[in-house]
């Protein structure tokens, strides 16, 4: 066994031998991977084995694509057979939720060059002549669908893997992990001890355990999952006669179940409701290539529903009934990438689809610990998406709904419950006692709308526009008239202090850095040029900022932010997370509202448009930024938490006289429409360059040197390639959602990102990217997106609809 290596891989499932095999076909030969016992001796070795491609998260589609294409590659390298059948599958709808929910996923692949096609029910028969017709209405089929044989897949990963330079040590335990003071890591193992310059947790079922060598609960939890094969079916082996094909897969949501065929005769797995945790506080060292004990009781429901649908199932024999621990994320996506506050210790784990995502794990995670950065838009993969608030405790409550929803359609509009409530402010009960809808906001309750008096305060959830529609209308038109409020605790804040605050910045950000009592907006690139952040930032003197931007992506941020921090200590960097808590008042009248409770001078004169003051509103020490995402005049005001109540109270009696009203996220959200502003995750994302987004104005190519300048240079010579726009859309009873596919003369040119009804104007209105060449084309109706399965015509507009010169926010 070696002493010393550039990287251990902690894990010999089908993620771990990726992770090896990745890094080796990009040039890292000097790396090993470590494995308790036998290869795929965790979870790989009982899965059922399906892959396919389509995923909720268009770029996790795109890496799952990149799996699916990889296994004949790995076959031809390591001369081990993946046992690969290509069958093709369809997704069953049983209602015309569900048929609306095919209908967006068939747009989604659109623009993905992926060929889904809605079919009928009899269509769907032919190919899997099992079904009973009368339980659907129609389905979706894919035919990159599939299954493998799991433990020749990752035994192809292991081989190719070590014909490239790695080695392999099986029955090697890890009993310890210690970073040294040169920043290598001690891998002590029972065998001895590896010194490494990276280490990768792809522990699997026992990443949680690895993580927790170095100080870190990583939000993962086993859950036992349930799948039977049944003896040889005549049904069976008169369609593979008849047709010379294998049946192909089926996920029937109704069902809650997944079915193919296996050898003569059927696999059949579910997620149930009655869904199990497996060894939710500590995974016993001992397990290994052994399964739990069946409990068929438990799924009987969900099979009760399958023997329906597929009645030839009734009458088949139970050969083997398999049931075994999968580990699973908070939302059911891996988590993927190098640890904050951790030098080189990176993870690949809670990848539950192994064989339809480990090639893209292992290729993302290889490229970033290369080159630096995964060359993907992986963020929904990102073990950043989390932070400390995701106890064991609370990743255990939401992994068990993710599961029992696994099947389920998640509704634009649907919040979830588990967990919750789980981060709190100072006003939650108010907000509730007002009428308040709450959402899930990276963990903290924040307000989506407000229900009337007299109305449930509830979503009813639909993929078209729903009970909210009216309710969001009332607080657009209050405050485009008047003056509404709303809280922003979920922002994220953070506090640069020092005599290098300045230049760090500088460095970090494209724009110039505000002067004392001012405000700047700025991108934040990496080095390839693309957008990985999106600013505010305040001047509080010459020596401290703060700096607002997307909660969701504080850890992700900090992450960043840690690693380019200067060795001299010149910088401190601090994210205040709800040490700061805020409010925002916009509208025609918020400077009224404002002048009543505040203990300075707010006139425009004093108090200018991007200005920052530190001052007393309603007896509290305040930190005011006049900006508004509303784009209307507005005001951020951000205080300690002990302090919100009192602040709240103020503005609300403060306004009274000025109609006053409560506003949530979703009217913030539809107000930025009418403007063009983008958003973090949606319009900006790592895969946009800042011209682009439209965001060139905030890029100062002149100044110091930054982070991404000469990328970003090039961008501006070369012209973008792609722009973001804004559409116009002659919809009916639902909005775009993101996702859906732009039409321009019969071909798919581009994609919508995000968009909603603007109520103050009166227009579906949806924001997207098109080549640029396209971004000149404001004809009428000459773009159709893609809604609910039907093409509405759609004008492409440059200039926002609401207060296009930007008068309201100066006034």
């Amino acid at each position: 066994m070696k002493s010393h290596t550039q990287v251990v891989v902690i894990g010999g499932g089908v993620v771990g031998c990726s992770v090896l095999y990745h890094l080796t076909k990009l040039g890292w030969t000097d790396v090993v991977l470590v494995e308790r016992s036998e290869l795929t001796s965790g979870s790989s070795w009982h899965a059922a084995g399906g892959f396919h491609t389509l995923n909720g998260d268009p770029n996790v589609s795109q890496l799952q694509s990149y799996t699916v294409d990889l296994y004949k590659e790995l076959e031809e390298i390591s001369g081990q057979s993946c046992s690969l059948h290509l069958t093709g599958g369809v997704m069953l709808a049983d209602t015309p939720e569900r048929m609306d929910f095919l209908r967006l996923a068939q747009a989604k692949g659109r623009y993905l060059g992926m060929d889904l096609e809605l079919i009928s029910v009899s269509e769907a028969k032919k190919m899997f002549p099992i079904l009973d017709e009368k339980y659907f209405i129609g389905a979706l089929w894919d035919p990159i669908e599939g299954h493998l044989d799991p433990s020749g897949t990752t035994h192809a990963y292991a081989k190719a893997a070590r014909i490239n330079g790695a080695e392999i040590y099986r029955h090697t335990k890890v009993e310890e992990m210690v970073q040294t003071p040169e920043g290598t890591w001690d891998v002590i193992t029972d065998k001895g001890t590896i010194r490494a310059e990276h280490v990768v947790n792809a522990g699997g079922l026992w990443a949680r355990e690895c993580g927790r060598m170095v100080g870190i609960e990583l939000p993962v939890l086993a859950m036992e999952h349930m799948y039977l094969l049944t003896d040889e079916m005549p049904e069976v082996v008169a369609h593979n006669e008849a047709t010379g094909k294998e049946l192909i897969g089926v996920l029937d949501f109704g069902g809650e179940i997944y079915t193919r065929q296996e050898g003569k005769g059927m696999l059949l797995g579910t997620y149930e409701q009655n869904c199990r945790p497996w060894s939710p506080k500590e995974t016993p060292w001992d397990f290994g290539h052994e399964l739990l004990a069946p409990d068929l009781d438990r799924i009987s429901p969900e099979l009760e529903v399958g023997f329906e649908h597929f009645p030839a199932l009734q009458n088949a024999g139970i050969k083997q009934i398999i049931n075994g621990p999968f580990t699973f994320a908070p939302d059911g996506n891996p988590l993927v990438g190098p640890v904050r506050g951790l030098k080189n210790y990176w993870v690949a784990c809670g990848v539950m689809a192994g064989f339809s995502q480990g090639g893209g794990v292992g290729l993302t995670l290889a490229n970033w610990m290369i080159d630096g950065d995964p060359g993907y838009d992986i963020w929904g993969m990102d073990v950043a998406r989390y932070g400390d608030w995701a106890t064991l405790a609370y990743t255990n409550k939401k992994v068990q709904e993710n599961y029992s929803r696994r099947f389920r359609i998640r509704f634009p509009n649907e919040e979830l419950p588990a967990g919750r409530p789980h981060q709190t402010t100072p006003l939650y009960d108010k907000m509730l006692a007002q009428g308040a809808v709450m959402g899930d906001s990276w963990g903290l309750e924040t307000p989506l709308w407000f229900a009337p008096d007299g109305e449930k305060a509830e979503d009813v959830v639909s993929f078209r526009r729903s009970n909210d529609f009216d309710a969001i209308g009332a607080e657009c038109r209050a405050v485009r008239t008047g003056v509404g409020i709303t809280e922003i605790a979920n922002f994220a804040k953070y506090k640069i202090t020092g005599a290098g605050a300045e230049d760090y910045l500088s460095y970090l950000m494209t724009n110039t850095m505000p002067k004392v009592g001012r405000i700047v907006l700025t991108p934040m690139l990496n080095e390839a040029g693309k957008l990985i952040g999106d600013f505010t930032i305040a001047c509080a003197s010459d020596e401290t900022f703060y700096m607002f931007g997307s909660s969701q992506a504080e850890v992700y941020h900090m992450r960043w932010f840690e690693k380019h921090l200067p060795d001299d200590g010149s910088v401190a960097i601090e994210a205040i997370n709800l040490g700061l808590v805020g409010l925002s008042i916009a509208g025609p009248r918020a400077r009224d509202v404002l002048a009543k409770v505040a203990g300075a001078d707010v006139s425009n004169d004093a108090f200018r448009f991007m200005d920052f003051r530190e001052m007393d509103v309603a007896n509290a020490p305040c930190k005011v930024n006049r900006i508004s995402y509303t784009g209307d005049l507005g005001y951020e005001i951000w205080m300690t938490p002990e302090y919100e109540r009192q602040v709240y109270t103020a503005l609300m009696k403060a306004g009274a006289e000025f109609g006053i009203q409560n506003f949530g996220m979703r009217a913030l959200l539809a107000m930025r429409l009418e403007k063009n502003f983008g958003t973090w995750f949606r319009e900006f994302r790592p895969i946009y360059g800042p011209f682009e987004a439209d965001l060139g104005r905030f890029v100062k190519l002149g100044k110091n040197n930054f982070i991404g300048q000469e990328a970003a240079r090039r961008e501006f010579e070369d012209g973008p390639k792609r722009s973001r726009v804004s559409f116009v859309i002659d919809a009916l009873d639902a909005d775009v959602m993101g996702d859906e596919p732009i039409w321009h003369e019969n071909d798919v040119i581009g994609w919508i990102t995000s968009g909603g009804y603007a109520h103050h104007v009166e227009k579906s209105l949806a924001q997207g990217y098109v080549p640029t060449e396209f971004s000149v084309k404001t004809d009428d109706g000459a773009f159709e997106i893609e809604i609910l399965g039907e093409r509405r015509k759609a004008t492409l507009i440059t200039d926002p609809l609401f207060d296009p010169k930007a008068e309201r926010m100066r006034m």
